[in-house]
């Protein structure tokens, strides 16, 4: 069984270690043996202090391969940072970009490979040798993208609570989620050099060539939103005849994590499960939302809903979670295949 996965970061990658955990104690032959491929969302990427971040492939990697700090769900377990320390000490910015000692390991590593002439897949799979996550890691593209956003003014009495932020001009995404935790409001939010990049190698055999495709409960606007951006993959995803199944990062009107309700601000679109929906609505074949939440509206292709708790509380409940998922998408395949079956 080939599954493929487009995944952001922490929420993502908690599924994604979910959907393995539940594959790999299955009883069931063909799901014990199954092959992950995540694609990742790289608009997320910055520059800082000279070295190449990907936080989101990072974020991934290790949490599938053990290293991830399960608190914050980001960066190295056990973390120290001696070296951002002495960076401020030496009055370098920025500094609200947390950057620990063990991390910046990996960003060198990165950051080398591409200096010296190897794309971002390259320089995953070099990573991805150190930590062995159990499935196969593509960056969405070896092109880079970057996310930008358009910042609201903010009133000068309003300032103090924004970090001293005036708002009204462009910042990148990590400037905005970080130091700004998104409270400033986005005019418009544009993943810079998307609509030039071509997909990673491998990423359109993985979805083409796919017989499940799921969409973890990732920020649906700067995580899965940037992937869809790339030029081929969103119509990959129409065009596989895979069944494609996704989970709602929404429960009642409020994100599982994060703040994507305010990306969804940005763009429109109210932060509910059906209006999440609505952005896939030319791809998504089944959906999965919280009791209570109400279902999409029928959109262009068919979609099967189902009610399943999507609270990621731990791991029995991600695992459960991750296999409601492939549970719907092995029944709407069945589905297709007695669709086509002779008499």
């Amino acid at each position: 069984m080939r599954i493929t996965a487009l995944a952001g970061g922490v929420g993502g990658a908690r599924f994604l270690r979910g959907l393995l955990a539940a594959l790999r104690s299955s009883d069931d032959p063909a799901r014990r043996e199954a092959e992950l491929t995540v694609v990742v969302n790289t608009a997320d990427d910055v520059t800082l202090h000279g070295l190449r971040i990907s936080p989101d492939l990072d974020s991934v990697m290790y949490t599938l391969g053990g290293g991830i700090d399960e608190t914050r769900g980001w960066g190295r377990s056990e973390e120290t940072s001696g070296v951002a320390d002495e960076l401020a000490r030496y009055g370098r910015t920025p500094t609200w970009f947390t950057l620990g000692d063990k991390d910046i390991a990996t960003h060198l590593v990165r950051t080398q490979a591409l200096a010296e002439g190897r794309t971002l897949s390259r320089a995953t799979e070099e990573l991805c040798r150190r930590w062995a996550p159990d499935a196969r890691l593509l960056p969405m593209t070896d092109d880079v993208v970057e996310t930008h956003v358009d910042l609201a003014p903010v009133p000068e009495a309003e300032r103090a609570a924004h970090d001293g932020e005036a708002g009204g001009r462009r910042v990148h995404f990590q400037e905005w989620w970080v130091r700004l935790h998104a409270a400033v409001p986005a005019l418009a939010i544009e993943p810079v050099g998307a609509a030039a990049a071509r997909p990673a190698p491998g990423v359109l055999e993985a979805l083409g060539g796919a017989d499940v495709v799921v969409l973890p409960p990732s920020n649906p606007v700067v995580s899965i939103g940037s992937i869809l951006a790339v030029p081929g993959i969103r119509q990959a995803l129409v065009d596989t005849p895979a069944p494609v199944v996704g989970v709602s990062p929404v429960v009642g009107g409020a994100p599982v994590r994060g703040m994507a309700d305010a990306c969804l601000a940005a763009i429109g679109v109210p932060t509910t499960a059906a209006a999440v929906a609505g952005l896939y609505a030319d791809l998504l074949d089944g959906w999965l939302i919280a009791e209570g939440d109400e279902a999409p509206a029928p959109g262009p292709r068919p979609l099967a809903v189902r009610r399943r708790p999507l609270l990621m509380s731990g791991p029995a409940a991600t695992a459960a979670l991750a296999g409601a998922a492939l549970d719907l998408a092995l029944e709407l395949a069945g589905e297709r295949a007695g669709e086509v079956a002779p008499a």
